[in-house]
């Protein structure tokens, strides 16, 4: 009863914080935006990014056009950080970033977080209508135990912070890294997300399913 309960909250809420077609989501405010960039200096974050060649791979403002490399533009600051810290104790792997995270201490990554986070992220093209995608976004699978997408990165993808967790925005994402990022989860490569909660979502995914929502919340 507790599960079929939870459900029915999850779909109220959902089809309540439902965007409305061809409507912008509203101004982030002044209170979010001091909450997405954290405690660091965007201004020598941007110096610290350049010194590091981070724009090389993720663009000038964290908008890459690299297949594979994430947008940082509008991430949040204490995600960025963590996932830093996790390639610089490499929790999680990948040879150029940890490399290029080893050097940096807790004052750069605050920093280098605090400017992309203040970046805007582009908006990719409009992928094509996806009822399987947009369900599971909105309102998961009772029947797998999947949790939607929108009970954790909230509303239009933009992420949120609940409870000390930084959950991250995947709107508007590069398909090439979402869906790269939920295959590394699906098959073990990819453990760091707090009680591997990503690893168990992407388990429960086909492969199918997962191109569909890389392409839906690259459109977003």
């Amino acid at each position: 009863m507790k599960m079929l309960r939870n459900t029915w909250i999850t779909l109220i809420l959902a089809t309540l914080c439902m965007p409305v077609s061809g409507a912008e989501a509203p101004p982030e405010s002044a209170e979010g935006i001091k909450q997405r960039i954290g405690q660091g200096d965007p201004a020598a974050g941007k110096t610290k990014a350049e010194s590091e060649l981070c724009q090389g791979c993720h663009g000038d403002d964290g908008n890459s056009t690299v297949i594979g490399v994430p947008k940082l533009a509008g991430q949040y600051a204490g995600y960025l950080i963590k996932q830093l810290q996790d390639f610089r104790s490499l929790s999680r792997r990948n040879r150029i970033m940890n490399a290029m995270a080893e050097g940096l201490g807790d004052a750069d990554l605050a920093d280098i977080g605090a400017y992309f986070a203040s970046q805007t992220r582009s908006k990719n093209a409009e992928s094509a209508p996806n009822q399987v995608a947009k369900d599971l976004f909105l309102y998961g699978d009772v029947n797998r135990s999947l949790d939607s997408c929108v009970s954790c990165h909230d509303l239009n993808g933009k992420g949120r912070i609940s409870a000390g967790v930084t959950y991250p925005a995947i709107a508007a994402q590069t398909k090439g890294y979402l869906r790269l990022q939920l295959l590394n989860f699906k098959i073990g490569v990819r453990t760091n997300s707090p009680q591997g909660v990503m690893n168990k979502v992407a388990d429960a995914l086909t492969e199918e399913e997962i191109v569909a929502l890389a392409e839906y919340l690259s459109g977003l």
